[in-house]
């Protein structure tokens, strides 16, 4: 059998405090706290990495080679390579402070050589393109 239910008659008696206690933890109940890191991070930031170095591919090539190293990039300045390679004739190719920033940056620079004379190509010119990887 089941026990009857016996009312309950007496008044409940609250202090002030006790009941502003009590409606405030009711009302952060149903609150949810976050906490970010809004003005920064004691982790450091990614490093970027060093640039390495970079192969141009050069138009109707028969020999040359060009290359800029990745401290010259890092370096930033104005840069003269020698791309003679094995071919018996030399060309050369300036890349401007500018050019090494967006070499920096992974994009790519396309440059013209310097226009010398071959005995068996005569005079001509290649276009070096240096794509980072």
């Amino acid at each position: 059998m089941s026990d009857p239910v016996q009312p309950f008659n007496q008044p409940a008696t609250l202090s002030r405090r006790t009941f502003t206690l009590e409606a405030a933890l009711a009302l952060l109940a149903g609150c949810v706290i976050t906490i970010s890191d809004a003005c920064g991070s004691d982790s450091p930031s990614p490093a970027t990495p060093t640039p390495v170095d970079i192969n141009g591919l050069i138009s109707a090539n028969h020999g040359h080679v060009a290359v800029v190293t990745g401290a010259q990039i890092t370096a930033g300045s104005v840069v003269t390579l020698n791309i003679q390679g094995t071919a018996a004739h030399p060309h050369t190719l300036s890349l401007s402070q500018a050019d090494l920033q967006t070499l920096k940056n992974r994009q790519p620079v396309s440059r013209d050589s310097s226009n010398d004379v071959s005995a068996t190509f005569g005079p001509h010119m290649h276009a070096v393109t240096f794509t980072p990887v």
